[in-house]
């Protein structure tokens, strides 16, 4: 949850995935609609659908992996992940490598650009040999609070005497930032299509950005600017296109999909796009229409 997801977001959300499903077993029973319902609002839904596989791989093993190559092998989790969960849970020495480790030793080493695997290779040599999982809890904590992108800390850093960067004069000059490509922006409708109480609403392709979502039917999202301005838009940003999704009003309900009862909307675990986009309509029908 907390990958791309603020601390102070996740707590009461973690909180509650977890009285809901308190161990593994009960987490890979659940359903994924449950499980993508319960995820509504945090964004970055390939991470639900790889905890669900997850939790299914590792209920069928009947316990995870110790070592991080093992830990590696299950469903979203990367080089990072399983080091940290190696480290921390099991003792492994291992070297976790996120951007604030990776700002800490860049810094420290002097090193503007580092090379694939270096900052894995010097974080490992300042490993100790016992409690490799405080040390990488540290590393984080470090980068996080005090070797900070902008304005670090310097006078407060235990590594000071030490760090090159310090000693240049120009601590935040190292590592030297990534350019960006510019971010593409796209478009697409969303049908708004309501009866006796209920909207129509649909399930997102499994595969694919929100993908086993709840969502509003739609057109396809593409660089072609609708013609039509319906209801009104919503403007949301994903991380690599940001996306103008127009809401129109529908007689007909298109695909297949479920009346949903507007007293349960909030139920039904759409997405933040499309909660937003249920909120545009629903305000469009409070408001007093214009004479002709």
């Amino acid at each position: 949850m907390l990958q791309q997801t603020t601390v102070a977001t996740v707590i009461p959300r973690f909180e509650r995935f977890l009285e809901r499903w308190p161990t593994i077993a009960a987490l890979a029973g659940a359903s994924d609609a449950e499980i993508l319902s319960e995820w509504a609002g945090l964004g970055y839904y390939a991470r639900a659908r790889n905890l669900i596989a997850c939790a299914r791989e590792v209920a069928a093993r009947g316990a995870f992996p110790r070592a991080a190559a093992g830990l590696r092998q299950l469903p979203g989790i990367g080089a990072y992940t399983s080091a940290a969960i190696a480290a921390i849970a099991f003792g492994e020495r291992v070297a976790a490598v996120d951007t604030n480790v990776e700002r800490v030793i860049a810094r420290l080493h002097g090193l503007k650009r580092p090379r694939g695997g270096q900052v894995e290779k010097l974080a490992l040599e300042m490993m100790p040999e016992h409690r490799p999982g405080d040390y990488a809890q540290a590393m984080m904590d470090l980068g996080a609070t005090i070797c900070r992108p902008r304005a670090p800390r310097c006078t407060r850093c235990p590594l000071q005497t030490d760090c090159a960067a310090f000693a240049s004069g120009e601590p935040a000059a190292f590592p030297q930032p990534r350019r960006r490509a510019p971010r593409p922006h796209r478009y697409g409708v969303a049908y708004w299509t309501e009866r006796d109480g209920h909207v129509w609403l649909v399930r997102r392709p499994a595969k694919g950005l929100l993908g086993a979502m709840a969502a509003l039917p739609g057109t396809e999202w593409s660089d072609e600017a609708p013609g039509a301005e319906g209801l009104g838009s919503v403007r949301h940003v994903f991380t690599h296109f940001s996306l103008d999704l127009t809401v129109a009003a529908r007689s007909e309900a298109i695909g297949q999909g479920w009346w949903q009862p507007l007293e349960q909307l909030s139920q039904a675990g759409l997405p933040t796009l499309y909660r937003r986009a249920a909120e545009l309509a629903l305000a469009a029908r409070q408001e007093p229409r214009r004479p002709a």
